[in-house]
């Protein structure tokens, strides 16, 4: 009988033994972090040094060939208005606070976005990203030469800088 029991003894022990080594199932959720990045520009209301006033910003826009023009006020860097030109058309301007050049919303640039990334290295400005072309200027965030993160609006002819925002 011990010959019988024995077998039944081991086997019914392993097969406890694998019993016991099995996991219970997962009763956690799984959950998902998304991280959103917001880009906080630290333009300010405040014109920079050697900004032209109202008058002669109005008087460039003028010269520029612009007649009417409504809404103008400084915001995020430049001067930004509507304005309506010999063909009767409102279009949406930017004007650069220091030079008073004249920015058409919809102009064509002569540089594209290889262009005035190196433009700006060139100017001292690492890496430069996000350039983009949007409202007659191009717009491009770097670090300055202290290493502060700075927003840049571009000149699409000459890839100067028209304004720069504050660190």
């Amino acid at each position: 009988m011990i010959k019988r029991t024995l077998p039944l003894l081991i086997g019914l022990s392993v097969c406890s033994l694998a019993f016991a080594q099995d996991t219970p199932p997962a009763t956690h959720t799984a959950t998902t972090t998304t991280r959103t990045t917001t880009t906080v520009s630290n333009w300010t209301s405040r014109r920079p040094e050697g900004a032209l006033s109202e008058a002669r910003i109005k008087t460039a826009i003028a010269n520029a060939g612009f007649k009417e023009v409504k809404g103008l006020k400084f915001k995020d860097g430049v001067w930004q208005s509507k304005a309506r030109g010999g063909n009767k058309q409102w279009v949406d301007l930017r004007v650069g606070p220091v030079n008073g050049k004249v920015y058409v919303d919809d102009a064509p640039s002569k540089l594209n976005q290889d262009e005035v990334s190196a433009k700006l290295a060139a100017a001292g400005y690492q890496n430069v990203h996000d350039v983009d072309y949007k409202h007659g200027l191009w717009s491009a965030e770097a670090k300055n030469a202290h290493g502060h993160d700075v927003d840049l609006l571009v000149d699409p002819d000459d890839g100067s800088v028209v304004a720069k925002s504050h660190d």
